[in-house]
């Protein structure tokens, strides 16, 4: 009798499971009778392999950008991707920032990813390296596109030669300075380390410092010291000899008053309120910051050119990538990530998301080539160069770091505090 029973109730589970089942596809069946179907169609089909009469399939992107307006913009661009691929969802998932590394490394060990990642460029090596992400290099031979991206956003997407994934959206380190502050000292702004330091001098003045930079001993400090180092032709790995020289030039701005031993502990935010508030002439930041600048400082005239230069002009390159999780989507994942590196979506997203486009014929559009003061960073992506890219870089821009707080904090000479980095970074490389 209870075996009888148990016949019935799994019979009617079943039953149930099937109803649902069928309400499930006559649903994907439905949403394929839109405008976009025929379309999608085409696309899905040659892209992707994906077939209309299937049921839709659904992957997984991981990002941390907080915020609703950010999240609006991610889903934004997933949706996009949908409406041409109608068999194919991609859900955003916000994950913290704090805890997005954790996340991944655990993940990796438990078999538990996503399907497509956001992340920061400097770290798409380190995880290239620990197998997270698919080698994809054969995928995109023949994507003519990839030729239209600058050299340093491309490179942060690879290892050892290999492509693991496609920028997303960039940004870089510029010069900004007071136009009024300039004019009131008789001085243009600087092109070159020498003009700088004169300048910096001159604008020094009545709770004035000439120059700002964020400093502090992290990431960030490492983000914005590397302009000088590169342009002095010294490479993230190779920092002794002319390296020196670009921690020599910023403690000679500290030692003579033209900027703030404060710089030690400042973020690029704070730098950018000391700026905004006219109590820096001059400042290294980027332009993410410019909606604050317009709006903590709405009347101040001010310019922005390159960061001065000692032998090249250099930056640094910000902005996240698209990395295809190395699972059993990878096709699918490599069809999202063209969608999303395509022109038309791309310069949306950039526009919106407050980036600079990653391919050179994106960068080229008016929006940032007729607008001053986003012209210099579209015309900087041709002088970023990324960080590393390294499957050590977390632990080599520690001692790039270390060293220019040492050097900063007057507690070490330049000469011992970048022998000292080349050879933590040695020992860092060796033993990989």
């Amino acid at each position: 009798m209870k075996r009888t029973r148990l016949a019935v109730m799994l019979v009617a589970m079943l039953v149930v499971m099937l109803v649902f089942s069928g309400c499930s596809s006559k649903q994907v069946d439905n949403s394929n009778t839109t405008d976009n179907s025929t379309s999608a169609e085409n696309n899905s089909s040659k892209d992707s392999g994906s077939d209309p009469a299937k049921e839709k399939k659904k992957l997984t992107l991981w990002f941390y950008f907080e915020g609703k307006a950010q999240f609006d913009i991610i889903k934004s661009l997933t949706d996009g991707y949908t409406k041409q691929n109608p068999n194919i969802e991609v859900e955003p998932v916000y994950i913290p920032f704090t805890d997005f590394k954790k996340r991944l490394s655990v993940g990796l060990a438990a078999s538990d990813l996503p399907d497509i990642v956001i992340i920061d460029n400097p770290d798409h090596a380190a995880y290239s390296a620990m197998g997270l992400f698919a080698d994809i290099t054969d995928k995109l031979n023949d994507w003519p596109d990839k030729e239209q991206f600058f050299e340093g956003p491309w490179k942060s997407a690879s290892y050892n030669g290999k492509q693991y994934g496609i920028p997303l959206g960039s940004n870089n380190l510029a010069l900004f300075y007071n136009e009024k502050m300039l004019a009131d000292a008789g001085v243009n702004p600087p092109q070159t380390w020498e003009e700088m330091r004169t300048a910096a001098q001159k604008l020094t003045k009545e709770g004035v410092k000439g120059l700002g930079i964020s400093a502090p001993q992290n990431e960030e400090g490492t983000f914005q010291f590397l302009p000088w180092l590169l342009s002095t032709g010294a490479t993230f790995d190779h920092i002794d000899g002319d390296g020196t020289k670009a921690y020599s030039i910023l403690a000679d701005l500290i030692k003579d008053g033209s900027m703030s031993k404060e710089v030690i502990n400042w973020t690029q935010s704070d730098v950018m309120k000391q700026f905004a508030a006219g109590k820096l002439a001059m400042m290294v930041n980027g332009p993410w910051q410019l909606p604050d600048l317009a709006k903590n400082a709405p009347d101040l005239k001010f310019g922005i050119t390159f960061v001065p230069k000692d032998k090249q002009y250099a930056s640094v390159l910000g902005g996240e990538n698209l990395g295809v999780v190395n699972g059993e989507n990878v096709d699918e994942a490599v069809n999202f990530i063209k969608y999303a590196a395509s022109p038309d979506v791309s310069k949306q997203f950039a526009q919106q998301f407050g980036y600079f486009p990653a391919r050179k014929d994106v960068a080229n559009d008016p929006y940032w080539t007729e607008n001053p003061k986003l012209k210099v960073f579209a015309e900087n992506m041709q002088n970023a160069q990324p960080r590393g890219p390294h499957p050590q870089w977390p632990e080599i821009s520690n001692a790039i770091s270390e060293a220019l707080s040492k050097v900063l904090t007057l507690n070490s000479s330049p000469d011992v505090a970048t022998k000292e980095a080349q050879a933590k970074i040695d020992q860092i490389i060796g033993s990989k």
